[in-house]
């Protein structure tokens, strides 16, 4: 019964399927019973839940979106290159007009002075985002996975705390 406190039957299933090794998760779902209530009796009783694989999936995505962040930070180098070879390169300029709505193309030698302005505003956006992308990288995300793979080795009892 969601919203209602674990009957002492409840507890001792709780306990039961504990012991045979499935999820908190997977305990909630099979009691009907939210995971915030599995969660808070499981404290009262002393039961603790392997987290193990929770943490190397973790630590898995962060590698996948590290790598995402990786070819993300190609993309918009690209992407700056790209616009800034635009710069001096011919420019065609389409415009509509007239009480027919009338399309009108022309090629100019290199763009206006406005949207040269415009080109170098969006090149020193992608490289600021590249760089901002590298920067944390480097930083923060080196030691908060090192931090990670050593908590996940001292859980599978491959490295001991210090």
């Amino acid at each position: 019964m969601p919203g209602q406190p674990l009957t002492a039957d409840e507890e001792r299933e709780l306990t039961r399927l504990h012991a045979e090794g499935l999820s908190m998760r997977k305990v909630a779902k099979e009691m009907d019973r939210s995971l915030s209530s599995v969660q808070r009796v499981s404290r009262r009783l002393g039961l603790t839940w392997d987290h193990s694989s929770t943490a190397a999936a973790t630590a898995a995505k962060q590698i996948d979106n590290r790598a995402r962040r990786a070819a993300l930070e190609t993309l918009l180098l690209e992407n700056a290159e790209h616009l800034a070879q635009q710069v001096r390169l011919p420019h065609e300029y389409i415009d509509h007009g007239g009480k027919d709505f009338i399309e009108v193309r022309w090629v100019q030698d290199e763009p206006t002075p406005t949207d040269k302005l415009k080109l170098m505003q969006a090149v020193g956006i992608g490289i600021d985002r590249s760089i901002r992308i590298a920067e944390f990288d480097a930083d923060a995300g080196t030691a908060t996975v090192r931090s990670m793979l050593l908590g996940l080795a001292e859980a599978l009892g491959v490295r001991t705390p210090q």
